[in-house]
């Protein structure tokens, strides 16, 4: 599962009255050096442990464990001279299993054959071309795609892509916009191109800085037979004494089904409203998070990552229908204690009111500790290595489990 974004930001803002929730400005046409002279060939290698015990001894396949490497190399040219540029990028991905048979429901990373048996590997590529103009950029092809209404996920071993085509423009100070139509969506757990079965996604919306403290977004979807969506952000980011902050951060979505209806009925706005204070090494979380509408927040036609709000964590997104949620969360930098790289991380979340055909108050809660080391210097600088758990228990939704998970990422700039 997915997670706040200033959540793993704030630590690392103390000081800086910059906002989240704007990316930063694209290269003007004018400042391009060249397809080839502002290229670039990004690799990396992740290893990935999941183990997930849901604890029912009664049930078959109630562990599901694997290991496996995802092999990734992305490359992305520069643009063409002139008035109008012109240039590509192309990515190919790699996901390997080391461990993991049938009897371990080895399902949570790997593609399985049409015997149900999970394949040993799988893989994919892509290329898109693309044509900047000033400062707006279409691209068009096989892509990853970060929006609050259509995301590809890259939580796991090998990232989910999409086909289709993206315009990005920050043609106005401050302001980013952004109109998409895809017609293709590839899982993470899959070979194929669409394997999703995606018709089609229409996205409009963009981002503005009200100031150095203050920005919004405001994005619309729709997503053919499933449904349309709508979302509002606000980010405000207060700096205080000491080099400290104060962020607080608002998020809601709105989801009407439509047509067939392929992701089931969905009647749902859920909100969360965040405030992180950064001080020194520390750094202290509060969300609250609520559902309301005749359904839980649904998302996965449009990419497994569209959960922009507070309380989405390792396992459960606390999206039930009617759910309300709060959140506890704690990071620390173990710079200050002299090791660079070495961060800390617990929270615990408590849902209540959750309605479902047996109950109306059924409730759960999580626990999450994450600790993760990125190395500063020498022949392995970057490689990270991190160790996440959870403990998710609910009586409402029949869950009681546990999970651990060991990523290690080694990221190499070829050029």
């Amino acid at each position: 599962m997915g997670t706040l974004k200033l959540q793993t930001l704030a630590i690392l803002v103390v000081g800086s009255s910059a906002s989240l929730a704007i990316p930063a400005a694209m290269a003007d046409q004018a400042d391009s050096k060249g397809f080839i002279e502002d290229s670039s060939l990004k690799m990396s290698a992740r290893t990935l442990y999941f183990n997930r015990d849901w604890h029912n001894t009664g049930a078959a396949n109630n562990l599901s464990t694997d290991t496996g490497e995802g092999l990734v190399a992305r490359y992305k040219s520069g643009f063409t001279q002139g008035t109008l540029g012109f240039g590509l990028d192309a990515f190919a991905l790699a996901g390997i299993k080391f461990d993991g048979g049938d009897g371990n429901n080895a399902s949570a990373s790997y593609p399985r054959d049409s015997n149900g048996h999970t394949e040993d590997n799988f893989s994919k590529a892509g290329v898109a071309f693309k044509m900047q103009l000033n400062n707006t950029v279409l691209k068009a092809g096989n892509q990853f795609v970060s929006l609050p209404v259509f995301a590809t996920d890259s939580g796991r071993l090998l990232p989910e892509s999409a086909t289709g085509f993206l315009l990005t423009s920050n043609e106005i100070k401050n302001l980013e916009v952004n109109v998409g139509h895809f017609t293709q969506l590839s899982s993470q757990f899959a070979s194929g191109a669409d394997s999703k079965k995606l018709k089609a996604a229409d996205v409009v919306g963009g981002s503005y800085k009200f100031s150095d403290t203050l920005s919004a977004a405001l994005y619309y979807s729709d997503v053919e037979d499933n449904f349309k969506k709508k979302y509002a952000n606000v980010n405000f980011v207060q700096p205080l004494p000491d080099k400290s902050s104060l962020t607080y951060d608002f998020n809601i979505y709105r989801t009407d089904s439509q047509g067939q209806e392929l992701s089931g009925y969905v009647d749902n706005t859920i909100w969360s409203l965040a405030a992180v204070y950064a001080t020194g090494p520390h750094s202290f979380q509060v969300s609250y998070q609520r559902n309301s509408g005749d359904t839980g927040y649904v998302y996965g036609a449009d990419g497994a990552a569209v959960y922009d709000f507070a309380n989405s964590v390792q396992y459960s997104d606390f999206n039930a229908r009617n759910e309300a949620s709060w959140q506890g969360r704690y990071d620390f930098n173990f710079a200050a204690f002299g090791v660079p790289g070495l961060t800390f991380m617990v929270r615990y979340i408590r849902g209540t009111n959750i309605e479902t055909t047996e109950t109306n108050n059924g409730h759960e809660w999580e626990r999450n500790e994450s600790l993760r080391y990125v190395v500063q210097s020498g022949v392995a600088k970057n490689l990270s290595i991190q160790v996440r758990h959870a403990t998710n228990r609910s009586s409402a939704l029949d869950s009681d489990l546990d999970e651990t998970r060991v990523i290690v990422d080694y990221p190499i700039d070829v050029f």
